[in-house]
């Protein structure tokens, strides 16, 4: 096991990386500020509302 070449590719060099305490914590505020903008954005957005149907109950006015 002394011969273990570690991990291979880049995202799970990047996790090992990430998960040591001092990158960990900066890695752990990131995602937090990713996530608040995010969730930020997509409450500013409008719903796109399709026009409605007009309505068979609602009486029209009488015309002349």
């Amino acid at each position: 096991m002394d011969n273990d070449p570690g991990p291979q590719g880049p995202i799970p060099r990047f996790l090992q990386w990430a998960i040591k305490p001092p990158q960990s914590y900066a890695v752990y505020l990131i995602c937090l500020i990713l996530v608040f903008t995010l969730s930020f954005y997509a409450g500013t957005q409008k719903p796109k509302h399709s026009p409605a149907p007009p309505s068979a109950t609602t009486p029209s006015a009488p015309r002349s």
